[in-house]
């Protein structure tokens, strides 16, 4: 059942979006200051809010709120208090807004706080395999999940898709223990994190090997390091290699495509099945 809004369309479920024949699309919204692309930028809420507004009428179907960078590199810890304060003033407007919204955060008390004001998503960086009551909060809350893939630090010997199947399969332990139903859980194989550059790309070719599990797969490649490493570039100069990792994520199974912009990635990913459906 779709769920109305102020302005009288309706957008719909998680469970619809997520039957649709192309990936829903996630708009990243960071309240920090340390970010990798766009550290700094929505850290007032009136800037968070009008960028929430814009995300959504560009076609983000989620709202995915973070205000502790997760970044592989460089990122600092931030304290419960301060990222209260970051997420406090911002969560519930844009909640109001009536797209669901995820909660980025690897801490469990702000994932349940997040989730008792209005959050719908939890979004765990590290899998449920960080914090050992993020499983038990998610399960109490009945929402969906996305488990990510992360590890401390990259290994290039190792066979990453083998790596990453056996760390959901310990998620998946964990979460079928608190509680959380697998038709709560989207896998998500963590782009960029704990992974070289080639490892990243590698994953991108071989995603379709995640479907056997039958869950749905987000991916986040938008502006990663990977690109840089084909094409040397900042972050806001890879709108075309994140258009061209999220195409072939999308062909590759992905259900869900997490990006910093959402206007270039609605059109790429609408424009490739309008032009696949008429094979």
């Amino acid at each position: 059942m779709s769920r109305p809004v102020a302005d009288g369309t309706r957008h719909p479920t998680l469970e619809a979006l997520l039957s649709r024949p192309y990936p829903a699309v996630m708009g990243v919204l960071n309240i920090t200051p340390d970010s990798f692309s766009d550290g700094g930028q929505y850290m007032t809420p009136d800037r968070a809010l009008a960028q929430a507004r814009r995300m959504i009428a560009e076609g983000a179907d989620i709202i995915d709120i973070g205000a502790e960078s997760t970044r592989p590199y460089g990122s600092q810890p931030v304290p419960r208090d301060e990222e209260m304060r970051r997420l406090n003033p911002v969560l519930a407007a844009v909640v109001a807004l009536e797209v669901p919204v995820s909660i980025d955060s690897m801490k469990s008390p702000m994932v349940e706080w997040a989730l008792g004001n209005g959050a719908a998503i939890a979004n765990d960086v590290w899998g449920l395999q960080r914090d050992p009551d993020m499983a038990r909060v998610i399960a109490a809350h009945g929402v969906p999940v996305i488990v990510m893939h992360n590890r401390d630090k990259p290994d290039a010997s190792l066979d990453i898709m083998q790596d990453i199947a056996a760390f959901f399969e310990r998620s998946l332990e964990i979460a079928a223990k608190a509680g959380i139903p697998d038709s709560h859980i989207i896998l998500d194989p963590g782009i960029g994190f704990g992974k070289t550059q080639e490892q990243s790309m590698t994953v991108l070719a071989r995603l379709d090997e995640l479907r056997t599990s039958g869950l749905p797969v987000l991916v986040g490649a938008s502006r990663k390091r990977f690109i840089s490493a084909v094409v040397p570039s900042e972050p806001k100069q890879r709108l075309g290699g994140s258009l061209a990792a999220h195409l072939i994520a999308a062909r590759g199974g992905a259900r869900i495509i997490r990006t910093h912009d959402v206007a270039d990635t609605v059109q790429a990913l609408r424009v490739a099945h309008a032009i696949e459906s008429k094979r």
